[in-house]
């Protein structure tokens, strides 16, 4: 151990009576709630109808939850169907195991459901959502900590993480510090979330370009995070399916990126169309609500 290495925390599920709370549960809750927050203050700055952003979130949630499982049972499958896995771990989310691209597919959908039923337009919430996508990314990644899981390789860097013995990987020996790649994803996350917010000032972007702009960002992080780590993964062409995955997924976000330039200083309304409030003391956004249409960028 050096002076300045990082403590992992010796315990990660602490007993309230019978009930059991585990640190990775009350991250993914913190972090939840910290997005939903983002997502009140930033769509209603756009003009959207704040009192139904916890509408979005019952419906993303759950959604984003159940894909991000299946994401991370189907590209670590080893542990769950493998000569030695247990099928049932499939289901044990509170182990840790939650794949992001799964959870922003799966929980895009549930929002997309929930913004038709309510008569709104998905790029809004989307570009309102994306800085509290990072920053809920970012306190998850707590979660990992506590776990002792995911870390990278071995590091004589002073920052090295400890690891005790019961939870290492491989064939490394007691005492050998690594690469903590939750704090690594943790820094990333924040910058990126900051780094969005000035792009849309600066820009003022809009018409879902903040979203993709947030895929572009975490991606680019994504790959050279993935690859220091030394858990077990999916290996394709001598690389883990994550790094493929994030490349395809950059790529994808950055094609998207572009085309939606096309759409700069267009109006970008709330509702769809025909599903404007008629009352007015409903809010309806005006063309001047938005950044790209000349008002006031939202922060």
């Amino acid at each position: 151990m050096t002076p300045f290495s990082i403590p992992s925390p010796p315990v990660a599920e602490w007993s309230l009576g019978p009930f059991p709370l585990r640190a990775y549960a009350l991250a993914i809750l913190l972090g939840i709630a910290v997005a939903t927050w983002i997502l009140q203050k930033r769509y209603a700055q756009r003009g959207g109808p704040e009192e139904r952003v916890l509408d979005l979130v019952l419906w993303m949630v759950p959604f984003g939850i159940i894909g991000g499982r299946i994401y991370h049972v189907v590209s670590s499958p080893d542990a769950y169907f493998g000569p030695d896995g247990d099928p049932w771990r499939a289901f044990a989310i509170w182990n840790g195991g939650l794949g992001i691209w799964g959870a922003i597919a799966l929980g895009g959908a549930g929002a997309w459901i929930a913004a038709r039923r309510y008569g709104l337009r998905m790029a809004p919430i989307a570009d309102a959502l994306a800085p509290g996508l990072l920053v809920a990314q970012a306190i998850g990644r707590l979660g990992n900590w506590f776990n002792q899981e995911l870390y990278g390789g071995p590091t004589t860097l002073p920052w090295g993480l400890e690891i005790d013995d019961a939870h290492l990987v491989g064939d490394y020996a007691s005492g050998t510090l690594f690469h903590p790649t939750f704090l690594y994803e943790m820094i990333w996350n924040l910058l990126a979330a900051g780094f969005l917010i000035w792009a849309e000032r600066r820009f003022r972007l809009g018409h879902g370009r903040v979203f993709w702009l947030y895929v572009m960002s975490y991606t680019l992080g994504r790959v050279w995070i993935e690859m220091l780590r030394v858990d077990e993964a999916e290996m394709v062409l001598g690389l883990r399916l994550n790094v493929w995955t994030s490349i395809l997924v950059f790529l994808v976000a950055s094609a998207i990126f572009l085309w939606l330039r096309r759409r700069a200083g267009e109006p970008d309304p709330i509702h769809l169309p025909g599903r404007e409030p008629r009352n007015t003391d409903e809010t309806s956004p005006s063309v001047d609500s938005h950044p790209e249409a000349g008002g006031r960028p939202s922060g």
